[in-house]
């Protein structure tokens, strides 16, 4: 069933079997919701061809899939980046799933996209790209059928502009995407969501596992990674709570604090001016206010440069956590890791983080359940849509604080009861929040799916 070319799916779907061991054994007749879930509704595959400056055609590879409907439209993000593949967009699709299911709210999975590369592109080849992606996805989507998103690659520029095109092609003004401009029709807070959600779901960690490292306190220190939308919030959330950030990073190498003091909001804010342009990290350690303050690693991730380490937080993109660099979080006295990206821990990552749980070391929280705050705020933004209104922005900040606390203690609970820890280990150590997340997300869609007569 699984095809040997999509590894990153195939971890996807491994994660989950492997967390559901405990919960299957009890409730067999669950195996053939498995079965069937780890099959997409449908997947879609076009071409699209654009036009260069030089007016020459280019063509690119597009893709929707449109995973599981059990609990309401299909929902998640369209990346552009020359990675993308059906791996890649599969596992995702089948991610997305069950995360939009711990939302709480009425969303199915789906996730899309294409290997068109946004990096050194004009805006007008950007424009062009989106009016011909959106010529052929505007067949497949809808308000109330599929509603995309942002995600790697397309931010609001290129949601504004395939909203355009959606609009004249068919005539009428719906929330068909969400992540739109705050003047017509999105959401306050969109932008920060992922990144605030994050740190919303930790605080709840920190509070039950230890307190002495609340984000309140600048002794706390926080290693992040990305710098792109999900760590750009991130670090302002914690430096905005009073902690430290020690690291930032992107695809060329990482930015670490050397002086103890970590980022402060000046410098993130330089650091989102920076990625506007299209810049790199690099470039900053050659400048006067960053040099004297900060390293610069080229080709490194954070995780093995920094000798202490308390909280760290992956958001940059899948499998950026190896085995060897979890062992390294360990060494540096982590005590969470919580990914604000999509799998960003790989198979043997993982491995070591439950190991380290079970001796009251790490405590890892899935990115299906701690990154949930981006998809939520979407799926807040389609309410309003509907609407035809918009709430404040602390209206929507305390729905997300609500939702992020919600989802956490739905995987606690689940966890508790469903880890497939040693008897003597129940109830001593945290429980799992990776069993408790997949378990607690895959009920609610195989439960929806059986109401549906989609197995028995």
């Amino acid at each position: 069933m699984v095809q040997p070319y999509e590894p990153e799916f195939e971890q996807a779907l491994a994660e989950l079997s492997q967390s559901l061991t405990k919960f299957l054994e009890a409730n067999p007749e669950y195996r053939k919701a498995l079965e069937i879930v780890q099959i997409p509704e449908r997947v879609i595959q076009f071409r699209v061809v654009w036009e260069d400056d030089q007016g020459k055609s280019q063509v690119s590879r597009g893709y929707r899939v449109q995973y599981n409907s059990a609990l309401g439209p299909y929902k998640g993000g369209l990346r552009l980046h020359p990675s993308v593949n059906l791996s890649i967009l599969k596992f995702l699709g089948f991610e997305q799933t069950f995360k939009n299911a711990l939302s709480g709210l009425s969303m199915g999975g789906g996730k899309g996209g294409s290997d068109f590369d946004p990096k050194g592109k004009s805006d007008n080849e950007i424009r062009r790209f989106c009016v011909a992606f959106m010529t052929e996805l505007q067949r497949h989507i809808g308000s109330d059928t599929d509603v995309p998103a942002g995600d790697i690659g397309t931010g609001g520029r290129e949601v504004a502009y395939m909203f355009g095109q959606y609009k004249k092609l068919r005539n009428e003004f719906v929330g068909v995407l969400t992540g739109k401009g705050i003047s017509w029709g999105g959401s306050h807070i969109r932008p920060e969501a992922t990144g605030y959600g994050l740190v919303y779901y930790v605080e709840h960690m920190i509070a039950r596992y230890c307190p002495e490292y609340s984000f309140s306190k600048p002794s706390t220190l926080v290693a992040v990674s990305g710098s792109g939308n999900v760590a750009q919030y991130t670090a302002l959330k914690i430096i905005e709570l009073g902690g430290t950030v020690l690291s930032l990073s992107d695809s060329k190498g990482s930015l670490v604090a050397t002086d103890g003091t970590g980022y402060t909001k000046v410098d993130v804010e330089a650091i989102m001016a920076l990625k506007l342009r299209g810049g790199t990290l690099e470039s900053l350690s050659k400048d006067a206010s960053f040099s004297s303050r900060f390293t610069y690693h080229a080709g490194k991730r954070p995780w093995t440069l920094l000798e202490k380490i308390h909280i760290a937080l992956p958001s940059a993109t899948q499998n950026e956590i190896s085995g060897e660099e979890a062992q390294a979080l360990t060494r540096a006295g982590a005590k969470i890791v919580a990914e604000g990206s999509n799998m960003g821990s790989t198979q043997e990552a993982v491995h070591v983080f439950e190991e380290s749980r079970k001796q009251g070391g790490i405590w890892y929280a899935p990115g299906k359940a701690s990154n949930v705050g981006g998809v939520a705020v979407s799926g807040l933004e389609m309410a309003q849509n509907s609407q035809r209104l918009q709430w404040t922005n602390t209206e929507v900040d305390a729905k997300l604080k609500d939702i992020m606390a919600n989802c956490y203690n739905i995987c606690l609970d689940a966890g508790v009861r469903w880890s497939d820890d040693a008897p003597e280990l129940q109830g001593k150590v945290a429980p799992s929040l990776l069993a408790g997340a997949n378990v607690a997300g895959f009920i609610k869609v195989a439960d929806a799916m059986r109401a549906h007569g989609d197995w028995w």
